[in-house]
Order: C-alpha cells, then structure tokens, then sequence
C-alpha cells in the first residue's frame, strides 16, 4: 500500500475543489495514483477536469515580444523562488530581453536559447548564472513560444503572470486584443474540436460512461448522456466553444464569423503552471536553527 501524503491530499483538492475525506479515500483506493484518483472523484462527483490553469505553483514572470509589424512574436516563461525577485528590474529586464531574443532568433528551445547572445553580448546562460549571483535565487528559463503570424499577433499580459499571443486573420487590432484576454480568463487549450488530443477526448468519455452507468441507465440512454458529457466538455476546453468573456450569450465561433475572422494560433503560459511549490514553515525552521545553536 502506497504511503498518502498530505502534500498528495492537498493537490488533488486544489484539482478538483473536493472535501479532504473524499479525496483521501480516492488516494487509497486507488493506491496513490493521482491519475486514477482524480478520475474516479470525477466518475463519483461529477467534478471537473483538471484545473492546473489555475494552480499557479511557482514564482517568475511571462515576457512577450511582439514586432511592430505584428507578424513575428514570442512568450517566454522564467521562474525563481520568491515573488519578490520576480518584481525585481533586473530580473524583468532579463524577461523582456529573453522575449526578444527569442523572437529575432526564431528559436523556442530552451536548451539553445541558453547558448544565444543577448544585445548586451553575453549569453542567456552567462546572464542567468550572472542574476543568481546578485538576486541570490535559483532562476530558470522553463519555456518559450515562436509565432510567425498567418495574420497579426494580438496579444496580452496580466500582471507578469498570465501571457497570451494569438494568430488572428482578419478582424481588426480590437478583435486580436479582445481574444488575447479572453484566452487568458477562460484559458482554452485548443482552437477548436479537431485540435484536442484524442486521448483527452477518450479519458472524458470513459469517465462520463462510467460516471453514467452509476446512475442504472439503460445502456442507450447512458450512450446518450456520454455523447452529450463530451459534446459539453469540448465546448468548455477549446475558443470556439466557450461564450466570449464580453459577450456570454455569442460563442466566440459565432463571434469570429461576424467578423470574417479565424484564429489561427495562440499560445498561452501562466507562471508555475504544474510546478508544485515548495512551503517553507517558517516556526519548524527556526526551531530547528535554535536547536543547532544549542
């Protein structure tokens, strides 16, 4: 029997918004496995999927870059340990510049992207090992995002913690910054239906099945509802299905017909997205300090 951890316990609650007891028993009936877990909470409450969008777990910052042409940007994501170093100028000048490089270099891979010369000449590892020595945090690139527009880039940031820049064809600079925000409140991951991995399609329906076949429905009836369970679950994950956040009553689909407009692209990063964050107890650290002095 798997060992259940409060840290285990704690993070299936934050994915699915469930009681601590529910959760637990989830954990040992499935011997530890989050994955399963979480799927039978879900099977058994009807919860909703996996909201790591939300679970912001680490400290850094989003960089964008978008050129004054709007036809070529980049996201980049770069993380460190406090929030306070994350507000810091030299760590936000860092961002930035990384955000351009990445952009003028059309190279999103983060491995290469380190070897690449920053416009003050040294490299974006040089620089990195360079802010650790003066801000005194581990600090990380985690990820970057290219795009070469098939229309213009709008884009958005919230705060320094929530980025998006989308491909939109057609529309005008009003619509391109209206979708941008958008993305970033209601966070699809797909454009539309036909982009949404079939595994994630197929982990849904087993769990509305088998979430249905709990309530004795005749077979037909439960294939109905699984149909129906999914239909609904695309709408929620992908742009086109979701009410535009400025407009509930018109799908953004709806929306973009009326403007001649499609998207083509976007990329969304939130800072610490699936990172799970390290709590300092501070009493238990300085009980253990007053120890050692003793």
């Amino acid at each position: 029997m798997a060992e259940i951890t409060a840290s285990m316990v704690k993070e299936l609650r934050q994915r699915t918004g469930l009681g601590m007891m529910d959760v637990k028993k989830a954990l040992v009936e499935t011997d530890g496995d989050m994955k399963k877990a979480e799927d039978l909470l879900r099977i058994k409450s009807g919860a909703k999927a996996n909201k790591v969008a939300g679970r912001v777990a680490a400290e850094g910052a989003i960089g964008i870059y978008v050129s004054p042409d709007a036809k070529l940007g980049a996201l980049v994501e770069v993380n460190c340990e406090t929030d306070f170093v994350a507000k810091d100028s030299n760590f936000a000048d860092f961002v930035h510049g990384l955000a351009e490089l990445v952009s003028s270099t059309g190279e999103a891979d983060v491995e290469k992207i380190s070897r690449s010369k920053l416009s003050s000449g040294e490299t974006v590892e040089e620089k990195r090992q360079a802010l650790i020595g003066k801000l005194g945090e581990n600090i990380t690139v985690r990820r970057a995002a290219l795009h070469r527009a098939e229309g213009k880039l709008g884009h958005y940031l919230h705060g320094n913690r929530i980025g998006v820049i989308v491909d939109v064809d057609g529309g005008d600079d009003t619509l391109s910054k209206d979708l941008a925000m958008h993305i970033a409140a209601s966070k699809p991951i797909a454009v539309s239906r036909v982009q949404v991995p079939q595994e994630i399609i197929e982990r849904e329906r087993e769990i509305a099945r088998a979430r249905a076949l709990e309530s004795g429905k005749p077979a037909d009836i439960v294939e109905k509802i699984v149909d129906g369970s999914v239909q609904k679950f695309l709408s929620e994950i992908t742009l086109h299905g979701q009410p535009f956040v400025k407009d509930d009553k018109t799908k953004v689909e709806k929306l973009l017909a009326s403007k001649k407009a499609r998207v083509a692209s976007f990329s969304l990063f939130v800072v610490g997205e699936g990172i799970e964050k390290k709590k300092d107890d501070f009493a238990a650290e300085v009980a253990a300090q007053t120890a050692q002095v003793r």
